[in-house]
């Protein structure tokens, strides 16, 4: 890894993640589901400075859905509120595992083509589910991201997934400085302790320049992300990951107060947000090493 005060002048990613596919309104008030509650977040988040969104789609009935349709009328709303904000779909195991299914946002093309999809490399728990995600499923995903010329963004939760990672690019799928977030929290995952993200961090396999974010599920949000922050590293934030402003749940938050708080982290430490077109740089490889 490059010198801790390298990183720390290095802008940070800051991914945007609005809605998910646990929160609803009987939750929080504030998620956003349909494509115009989407882009008026991303929006007003956007204003506040974000690099990219990650985005999962809902029905008509506020469910998770994998139709590329109703990914086409987020996305296209969102390009519209927010056109400079790298686009980045999920590809969940979460809810179906079938690698079709999964695939399917990745099929759309244009203005709409995602410039991003989420890749979680192996399968793991959550409080009451579990995320199927099994090898020739992950290896499907990434061959059709790379085959359309979309960039894998590595979803790790634990350690084994790093190593993981490193197998794909000895098997030639995952190619130049890797795009990475890093979960903290989880039940079955890694914590938001100073030792464990040490560990995530120098375990990212080079070439070096991987462009890393730290997220932290639930109440460890806002512990995760300035932990990683600190550490040179982006964040990832939004009421996909947590619905209460801090871990007092005192208050419930919006997507907007969120980014709102990390920007204010970010000016403890004296760091800028990445752009998004310093992003697109990074990944041109026009970027730091």
């Amino acid at each position: 890894m490059p010198a801790l005060l390298d990183q720390l002048n290095r802008p940070a990613p800051i991914v945007l993640a609005p809605t998910g596919m646990v929160p609803t309104r009987a939750m929080t008030p504030y998620v956003p589901l349909t494509p115009a509650e989407i882009a008026r977040d991303v929006a007003a988040a956007a204003a506040l400075g974000i690099t990219s969104v990650h985005l999962h789609a809902r029905d008509e009935d506020g469910a998770p859905t994998w139709d590329r349709n109703v990914y086409a009328r987020i996305v296209g709303a969102v390009r519209e509120a927010a056109p400079e904000v790298l686009i980045n779909v999920s590809t969940s195991g979460r809810t179906w595992s079938e690698l079709e299914k999964r695939a399917d946002v990745l099929a759309l093309d244009g203005d709409l083509k995602p410039d991003i999809a989420s890749l979680t490399l192996s399968s793991l728990n959550f409080v009451t589910s579990a995320s199927l995600n099994a090898p020739d499923t992950i290896r499907g995903l990434v061959r059709i991201m790379r085959d359309r010329g979309i960039v894998p963004e590595l979803e790790i939760f634990d350690l084994g997934m790093l190593n993981f990672a490193g197998v794909l690019q000895r098997e030639g799928l995952l190619l130049g400085p890797l795009v990475v977030n890093l979960f903290f929290g989880n039940i079955a995952g890694m914590q938001p302790t100073l030792s464990e993200i040490g560990l995530a961090t120098e375990r990212i396999p080079g070439p070096p320049g991987a462009l890393w974010s730290g997220a932290g599920l639930g109440d460890y949000q806002l512990i995760a992300q300035t932990l990683s922050l600190a550490a040179g590293g982006g964040v990832r934030v939004g009421l996909e990951d947590g619905i209460y402003l801090t871990r007092s749940r005192d208050k419930l938050a919006t997507n907007a107060a969120l980014v709102e708080q990390v920007h204010g982290v970010l000016d403890l430490l004296g760091r800028q947000a990445m752009s998004p077109a310093q992003f697109r740089s990074e990944l041109r490889g026009e970027g730091q090493a």
